[in-house]
């Protein structure tokens, strides 16, 4: 598989209910939390989709592009993988995987994306998703195209977790030895920002 088969997906258009306010605009240093995955992930792809609440929260240019879900109201992050296998159809774009990243997990290792995008080298399967320890994690995963249409048929009815889903449909776990514990902090509150904030300090 040629590795620029694959568009790079921000999912970011979560209510941020916990946090109180859009957290993809909460700074981390000299940067928002957007911000920091997108320079992780504009190394590693020729194009970079962001999935927001509404289309204001970048602007396209040459190779970063944003889009809402295209089904009204937050229903989880299934939508927001529909919605970037529509945006490449309707675009018609030349890419027959989309590797997804969360926008608020700004400490992940930047290995583990060619680790993504190496996965479906040997195996059949359509769907790859990291795990750490014990801990899967759902948002971290490599999305074939052929499975938009079930993907649409199942979302209409009723499926909204990823994980149940995943199961359905099967999948294949790449297991991530990663000792910082840190890696995968996702920040849901103000509290998890501060967590944050005293970790990049340690970097500084």
């Amino acid at each position: 598989m040629a590795k620029n088969n694959i568009l790079g997906v921000i999912l970011a258009g979560g209510k941020s209910k916990r946090f109180g306010e859009d957290k993809t605009k909460a700074k981390l240093g000299n940067k928002t939390l957007l911000e920091h995955t997108i320079s992780k992930l504009e190394k590693n792809f020729k194009e970079i989709l962001v999935i927001e609440k509404k289309k204001n929260v970048i602007q396209d240019k040459k190779n970063i592009f944003s889009t809402k879900d295209i089904i009204e109201g937050y229903l989880g992050p299934l939508v927001g993988v529909l919605s970037a296998m529509d945006w490449i159809k309707r675009n018609k774009k030349n890419y027959n995987w989309l590797a997804t990243f969360p926008c608020d997990t700004p400490f992940f290792d930047e290995n583990i994306i060619d680790k993504v995008k190496r996965c479906p080298n040997n195996s059949s399967k359509k769907l790859f998703f990291l795990k750490r320890k014990n801990r899967r994690h759902n948002i971290f995963g490599l999305w074939s195209l052929e499975l938009k249409d079930i993907l649409f048929q199942d979302i209409n009815s009723g499926y909204r977790k990823v994980e149940e889903w995943a199961n359905k449909v099967g999948s294949e776990i790449i297991e991530i030895k990663d000792k910082n514990d840190y890696s995968f902090l996702n920040i849901n509150t103000k509290e998890d920002l501060q967590k944050a904030k005293k970790k990049l300090n340690e970097f500084i």
